[in-house]
């Protein structure tokens, strides 16, 4: 692909510790001069004389000499391959598979866009389990070995670009059995030596780990370049339940073992970590960094567990996608009894919640743009759960429309929608 780059250059800061005197020449004469006309008595003179004089020194600065600039002036960012621009009314998307995206129903799904209310696809880039869908045309070597190339990357930017859908890249960044098979030791591993896995056989790999967050950074630049405008970033925690297990399995904890925090506290300070970092390198590229959470974080704004601070990571990001799906909820959670029956009460009870929250932020509150629900979650059994369809997914929509909130994202984890729901309800 033909990506230009612009080397970022003149943007060196100098430190530097200068001693300074005055006059220590008399006015007038040079330094030959004096140095022709040295002798003992002069010299004893003049030592008496420097003594006296003040020494001024330059203050020493603890700033970085080489520093990343809070706005980047446009010359000095990457070029995309494509121009789609934020949309007006907000982002209002759904999400698609990397197979989708590379499949016939790309059209349909373009179609149902162009004809709603709807504006954005969330399109897998680095998928559940670590395999990236596209070539990102990367020397990363486990970027290389995890691509299965089946999405045309050029193809699909293009495709959006003329269809002004604008394109968000889901990049699921802890939860990656790939890398953990590859390389143990980033991952978890058991008492005899095996790599952790969970109930569904799905292995995470470590957040304390500096190359981990290298590799999934890596995906998400290369992502960037190719003009996904908004990288938004899932999984990106602890494996649930790990406080159970924490002082049972094998991993390092990096630079954060000597913290002198608890254990909690590292897995919070781990993951908010590496979203500064990854918002830091992602700054040449102009482009947006979102996070989906647990909205039960919102709750209690940090979650033991799996080291979800919300607030902290809410700091750190210009969008949070707070997953708030009614199913999701236990009995009683936000006063209602049983809280996938109640879409409208369940997304209206949060949002409550969540605003309170941001608000607090002040000037740091990102935009928020929650999940919501467009699936039937039988498994929670009868008489618990009801089937998603037009009116529940309105509902939820117009929950977050009576909060003030203009942006979501609906969820299907194979990418089939409720076409005749209401998605806007200003029109």
């Amino acid at each position: 692909m033909n990506l230009k780059k612009y080397l970022v250059m003149g943007l060196v800061g100098l430190t530097a510790v200068t001693l300074l005197s005055t006059g220590v020449l008399a006015e007038g004469d040079s330094a030959e001069e004096s140095a022709e006309e040295e002798s003992v008595e002069e010299s004893a003179e003049e030592a008496v004389v420097v003594n006296e004089r003040e020494t001024t020194y330059l203050e020493l600065s603890n700033e970085p000499i080489l520093s990343i600039p809070a706005e980047f002036p446009r010359q000095f960012m990457y070029e995309s391959l494509v121009n789609i621009d934020y949309p007006e009314d907000g982002v209002k998307g759904i999400f698609l598979t990397g197979g989708t995206a590379a499949s016939a129903r790309l059209d349909e799904l373009t179609d149902f866009v162009n004809s709603t209310a709807l504006n954005s696809m969330v399109i897998d880039v680095k998928d559940d389990d670590g395999t990236i869908v596209m070539d990102l045309d990367s020397d990363h070597e486990y970027v290389q070995e995890f691509t299965r190339d089946y999405v045309n990357a050029e193809e699909l930017m293009k495709h959006l670009e003329e269809h002004n859908i604008y394109p968000i890249a889901r990049i699921v960044i802890f939860k990656d059995s790939r890398l953990a098979r590859a390389r143990p030791d980033l991952s978890f591993t058991d008492e005899n030596g095996e790599v952790w896995s969970n109930r569904a056989g799905a292995s995470f790999v470590n957040p304390y780990e500096r190359e981990v967050w290298e590799h999934n950074v890596e995906v998400a630049k290369k992502a960037a370049a190719l003009g996904f405008r908004d990288i938004q970033f899932d999984y990106v925690r602890f494996p649930e339940g790990f406080a159970t297990m924490d002082e049972q399995l094998n991993y390092s904890r990096g630079e954060y073992a000597e913290s002198g925090s608890d254990n909690v506290q590292q897995r919070v300070d781990a993951v908010t970590d590496f979203i500064a970092y990854a918002r830091e390198e992602l700054k040449p590229y102009g482009v947006d960094l979102s996070v989906d959470i647990f909205g039960f974080a919102a709750l209690v704004r940090e979650e033991p567990n799996i080291g979800q601070s919300f607030t902290r990571i809410s700091a750190n990001v210009d969008v949070i996608s707070s997953m708030i799906y009614p199913s999701h909820w236990g009995p009683w959670n936000l006063g209602i009894e049983k809280p996938d029956l109640e879409p409208y009460n369940l997304v209206y009870n949060y949002m409550e919640v969540e605003n309170e929250v941001l608000a607090a932020l002040g000037d740091d509150a990102p935009t928020t743009r929650p999940w919501i629900q467009d699936f039937t979650a039988s498994y929670l059994g009868a008489g618990n759960y009801r089937t998603y369809g037009d009116h529940e997914v309105s509902e939820q929509i117009r929950a977050l429309h009576d909060h003030g909130v203009k942006e979501y994202l609906i969820w299907n984890s194979r990418s089939n929608f409720s076409k005749g729901a209401t998605f806007d309800f200003d029109e």
